[in-house]
């Protein structure tokens, strides 16, 4: 019963997942007609240029500071772990399967990058909210599980758009394009006269900078924001605490920020759509992602979780532990299906990935959760 009792806490998050999920597919249906594939890129550059680093700097200023920051760093340590050893799982996978060229970003960002935003800031606060949560007082199970949840939060930014992004942007045609398009104008003109060279010498700059700015996308830049004014005392008292007289600032990023996750989770059943109109991607390829993301990442977490609290190197707190924990079994990160929208790279494949690990996530997260509560209890 004991059980039992913990896979219905476990479920009712992911519910709430799949059928937000659900709705994005039925917009996305020609029925319908209200995300069409004008609307969908529209959305998608909406959700990286505005929703999501207004989420990640909203987050991390309301609930992040020096000493949380200090006290929570293993969490780090566990994310960057899974994307190392997930790029490494995934570099084999395509030497194995023999990806084609253009589909080795998705694959090697689809195997990196949990959905590490979305998923733990919906299914850790739900857990709170359950009448008999298994973390104890359901006030401060929210407000630690929002903060361990928003730095999640914050360091998948950081990883998804300037990791995975930056992976897909790579091996897009449009890049391999461009990056011919640079070297064409830069290597042709052999007698230019001087004023020709400086022309040159520009565009070199600008290539480089542009190749800068896509490193530093703005969910980065809004994570780094939200992390000084949370961290610095002054910038809290001036924007983020109840009496503050900038308080109408933070008030309204946080309003942009809640239109980031039922915007994402739409737009993947928009994408999920997608998948079901072609079989374009290997078997095998998709079952490995599956093996990766949706079993051996989560036993090197509990490994490494229960490895860390036997060891002391980070004290014990279930809820703490659970998000650790839940950080390994979470399947693909969804804004590796934006970066493919936003490429034109892949979209039909990520598609695919994307319906067929999400419908196995419903399941296994259920059943990974329920385990990871009895294991940290």
């Amino acid at each position: 019963m004991e059980i039992l009792r913990l896979f219905v806490i476990a479920l009712m998050p992911n519910l709430k997942v799949l059928l937000i999920t659900v709705l994005g597919s039925f917009l996305a249906m020609k029925r319908f007609d209200l995300l069409s594939e004008t609307a969908i890129s529209n959305m998608n550059t909406l959700v990286y240029f505005v929703f999501s680093p207004a989420l990640a700097c909203s987050s991390l200023a309301s609930t992040m500071t020096l000493r949380g920051l200090i006290t929570l760093w293993f969490m780090p340590f566990c994310i960057v772990l899974t994307v190392v050893v997930g790029t490494a799982l995934g570099w084999l996978l395509v030497k194995i399967t023999k990806v084609p060229y253009h589909l080795k970003g998705l694959v090697l960002g689809c195997c990196a990058v949990g959905n590490l935003g979305n998923l733990p800031l919906m299914v850790v606060p739900a857990i709170c909210r359950e009448k008999s949560n298994p973390f104890g007082d359901e006030t401060v199970c929210y407000k630690n599980g929002m903060a361990y949840a928003s730095l999640s939060l914050a360091l998948a930014s950081i990883l998804v758009w300037s990791f995975a992004y930056n992976i897909v942007r790579i091996y897009s045609p449009k890049e391999i394009c461009n990056e011919e398009k640079v070297d064409q104008i830069t290597q042709n003109p052999t007698f230019a006269s001087e004023s020709e060279k400086k022309v040159i010498q520009y565009l070199k700059m600008l290539s480089k900078w542009s190749n800068l700015k896509l490193v530093f996308p703005p969910t980065l830049i809004g994570a780094v924001i939200g992390l000084i004014i949370g961290v610095v005392p002054q910038f809290r008292n001036l924007i983020v605490s109840g009496n503050a007289p900038l308080y109408v600032i933070q008030d309204s990023i946080i309003m942009i920020g809640n239109a980031c996750l039922p915007a994402m989770t739409i737009l993947v059943g928009a994408n999920l759509l997608e998948g079901l109109k072609g079989d374009r991607v290997k078997f095998s390829l998709i079952f490995g992602i599956i093996i990766i993301r949706n079993i051996a990442l989560p036993v090197l977490g509990v490994a490494t979780v229960k490895g860390a609290v036997h060891f002391g190197f980070i004290h014990h707190d279930p809820l703490y532990e659970f998000v650790l924990l839940l950080q390994f079994a979470l399947p693909p990160a969804v804004a590796i299906s934006t970066s493919t929208q936003l490429f034109g790279s892949g979209k039909g494949e990520c598609s695919i990935i994307m319906l067929a690990t999400y419908s196995f996530a419903a399941v296994s997260l259920t059943l990974w959760c329920t385990f990871f509560i009895w294991l940290v209890l």
